[in-house]
């Protein structure tokens, strides 16, 4: 059976009490919207808050750091994220390894602690302009996803993994993010197909063709529905169009009526 649409919103370093009407809102509309499977990450300081209140949405967040605990100040381990309410966790967005300096050998020690923890992983991937530009944009991103993606083999091979309901991808274009610019549905195409071969190639041929890819980069309402039926699209990590229920739900409907047609 195919999986539900995965809509999720990344607020980013906005967001204050004020914008629990926002979460709430939309936690009603996910409610009359079944077909779709709809979370947001708000800010830690709203985790608790939000998953107070949500009965439908999930709850995660932006970040969480490798380690366990220690003299890390100013960073939040996995275990603290998922005791504030925090089912999944965003890593690996460009954000972050542009602004942070996280590499990938980074993501990919923060996505072990954060599977470790319970919590489900959106692993984001994406590349420049200037590697689209060259040509080098699939190989760049397939390798990337190969260095921060953890592969339990050893679990794999006795069939105890289940890396699709763990793993979600989150292909963003880091050209797109924020820019109004949005890939064409050709190069969405494309890049999740790569990716899947290659998410085929790390886990087998059930559960890596069972792993959701989400698309992000400048995801509205009014471009949602061409993005969200271009094939190996399984959802939306959107950014500032999550702000509002209205625009986020409008994105929403879109991949509800993206999976009927």
């Amino acid at each position: 059976m195919p999986q539900r649409p995965y809509i999720v919103g990344n607020w980013k370093m906005h967001g204050t009490r004020a914008m629990l009407s926002e979460a709430r809102a939309i936690d009603r509309a996910a409610q009359r919207h079944m077909k779709v499977e709809v979370a947001i990450a708000p800010p830690y300081t709203l985790i608790h808050p939000v998953h107070r209140e949500a009965e439908q949405i999930g709850v995660g967040a932006q970040d969480c750091h490798h380690a366990d605990g220690g003299a890390h100040t100013g960073d939040i381990s996995a275990a603290m994220v998922a005791d504030a309410g925090a089912k999944f966790v965003i890593l690996g967005h460009s954000e972050r390894r542009q602004n942070h300096g996280e590499s990938d050998a980074i993501v990919h020690a923060k996505a072990q602690a954060a599977l470790s923890a319970g919590l489900r992983v959106i692993l984001c991937c994406g590349e420049s302009d200037k590697t689209r530009e060259s040509g080098r944009a699939v190989s760049f991103v397939k390798k990337q996803l190969k260095a921060s993606i953890p592969v339990d083999h050893e679990a794999l091979a006795n069939g105890s993994a289940s890396m699709s309901g763990r793993i979600t991808i989150a292909y963003e274009p880091i050209w797109a993010i924020g820019t109004g610019n949005t890939a064409t549905a050709e190069d969405i195409a494309e890049m999740h197909g790569e990716i899947r071969a290659l998410l085929v190639e790390m886990f087998g041929e059930e559960q890596g063709g069972e792993v959701r890819i989400l698309y992000g980069g400048s995801v509205k309402p009014d471009n949602a529905a061409d993005i969200l039926s271009t094939p190996e699209v399984g959802g939306a990590l959107v950014g500032g169009a999550s702000l509002t229920a209205d625009s986020f739900m409008g994105i929403a409907l879109a991949a509800a009526e993206a999976a009927e047609s």
